[in-house]
């Protein structure tokens, strides 16, 4: 008989129903990785119409579906708010799941930071007193706080806010491509001087405008029904954000192709050009729509992802505190804190520092995966990408090409301001864990320790196939020491294989392949 098993965590217990639909979450998506066009402009000005459109038209292949199919089976099969962190750890141990949930939350805030820029940029058409000084630093920290409350409130008022601002983003780039349509030249889109390209600019901007698909696993623990919900949500999500790219850029590319126009606010001069004053705007409050609706993602994202990783031991209890909103409030404080600090850096700089950081989290997130294929077959998967380790090994071949190439760019082009950040940052959780580790020892800060409920998974994991419980496994797995955790420093990520009428309970974090319990009706300590 095929062996039965599932894959306990901590959370097992009856929880409220949870504020994340798909409809909001695929907001949510959309918002992580995309929010229209904006900052596409760059890319075009690096590399000329040609190759930003083959960008758009290769890079979701390569890059932007693997990584959500990846995101889809793991984030069911951990369905709760440490997301990647409960993925590395369950993997690789604990240590290597705070390296990943520590580079993950410094991308992530960086980019953060990038919102803000993009809409004072955009506001420039009208404003150009942003551009500089006082005005712009007023500007910038005064949106990153409003948001930042917003964020406070609770993901319902995130959900709400977001979707309005997808019809508020949608629309108006509807009109602009049907607008352009009789004036699109396309020989335009055929443009390239190869002697001019800027590669370095190019990949940094087209991967940042087409990653973060992982970013929403850690609002898993938010998600109603994530089994279902969250494979639908992101097959929904690729198709709308490689539209939203494609379709409005191949329409301004096709009615103005000189690189030297394609700056920061663009489309705003497209949309005037094409239907006046009053389109141009109405991107503009698109434009504000966007950085909203990025900001909100990426803050819950970000603060969701510490709330998580405190309630799992990684950091002290303190910052898994939440609001009267159900909001992690100290994580969302630290985030705004980090946002506030880089907001003054211009859009490519901010995005090269988060690129490197965030390739290396991706780095560890890919061999997780295939880890937890090859060591851990029987972990239940709501989702299963319907391939075989082999395969899937060759599917992320191209998009871990793609990573390491982005790491090792600042490194070639001798850009030292990124290769301190992205060394310094790489190095920070390896000198910042062995002194939680030392905290938690001495008592300086308190720590969760999540004891494992056997009660919620008897009925499920511990049936004959007449329906009857097994009688003795539910004591057997009552023993007093006994925790059964997905990503708990010093716990146990456990495998339950129901094998005739015994259970065997297999370590899988981090050595996959031990026996720690094996029960005929009785427990055994390793």
């Amino acid at each position: 008989m095929a062996a039965e098993s599932a894959f306990v965590t901590g959370n097992a217990h009856v929880q409220k129903k949870k504020p994340l639909t798909l409809l909001p979450l695929v907001m949510l998506i959309f918002f992580e990785v995309s929010g229209g066009p904006f900052g596409t402009e760059d890319a075009v000005s690096a590399a000329g119409p040609l190759l930003c459109i083959l960008g758009f038209i290769i890079f979701p292949i390569l890059w932007s579906v693997p990584e959500a199919l990846v995101t889809a089976e793991l984030a069911t099969a951990f369905p709760e708010n440490s997301g990647y962190v409960a993925w590395v750890t369950a993997a690789f141990g604990p240590m290597w799941g705070f390296q990943e949930g520590l580079w993950s939350w410094i991308s992530g805030v960086t980019d953060n930071s990038v919102y803000p820029v993009i809409f004072a940029a955009n506001l420039e058409m009208f404003f150009p007193q942003l551009s500089e000084g006082w005005p712009r630093m007023l500007f910038l920290f005064g949106l990153s706080f409003t948001l930042s409350y917003l964020n406070y409130r609770g993901l319902t008022v995130v959900g709400h806010t977001i979707t309005t601002a997808v019809i508020l983003i949608i629309i108006p780039f509807v009109l602009l491509t049907a607008m352009s349509v009789p004036k699109i030249e396309p020989k335009n889109w055929l443009q390239v001087d190869w002697d001019t390209v800027d590669w370095g600019t190019y990949l940094n901007v087209m991967f940042w405008n087409l990653n973060y698909w992982d970013s929403v696993s850690t609002l898993a623990g938010e998600v109603e029904d994530p089994s279902r919900t969250f494979p639908r949500a992101l097959l929904l999500a690729v198709i709308m954000v490689a539209s939203m790219y494609l379709l409005p850029t191949m329409a301004a590319l096709g009615i103005s192709t000189d690189a030297s126009d394609w700056s920061m606010g663009f489309y705003g001069h497209v949309a005037e050009q094409v239907g006046g004053r009053w389109l141009a705007v109405w991107i503009v409050i698109a434009a504000a729509c966007s950085s909203v609706g990025q900001f909100q993602a990426e803050m819950a994202s970000d603060s969701y992802m510490l709330q998580g990783m405190a309630e799992r031991g990684f950091l002290p209890r303190f910052l898994g505190g939440r609001s009267k909103h159900d909001t992690p409030t100290l994580a969302i404080i630290l985030s705004s804190l980090g946002v506030m600090g880089l907001a003054t850096f211009d859009f490519v700089s901010i995005i090269e520092l988060l690129n490197a950081i965030y390739c290396l989290a991706e780095l560890l997130e890919f061999a997780a995966f295939i880890w937890l294929r090859i060591k851990a077959p029987h972990l239940p998967r709501p989702y299963r990408i319907p391939l075989p380790t082999w395969a899937l090994c060759i599917m992320l071949l191209p998009a871990t090409a793609l990573l390491v190439t982005v790491i090792a760019l600042p490194f070639l082009k001798l850009d030292y301001t990124t290769m301190l950040w992205t060394v310094g940052a790489g190095l920070s959780g390896f000198i910042l864990w062995p002194l939680l580790q030392v905290a938690k020892r001495r008592g300086w800060c308190e720590f969760e320790e999540m004891e494992f409920d056997p009660s919620d998974i008897s009925e499920t994991l511990l049936r004959g196939s007449s329906g009857d419980v097994l009688q003795g496994e539910c004591e057997s797995l009552e023993h007093q020491n006994l925790r059964v955790e997905s990503a708990v420093p010093g716990h146990h990520g456990l495998l339950l294989e129901r094998q005739g009428k015994s259970v065997k309970i297999t370590d899988i974090t981090p050595k996959l392949h031990q026996p720690l319990i094996s029960a005929e009706g009785s427990a055994s300590e390793a």
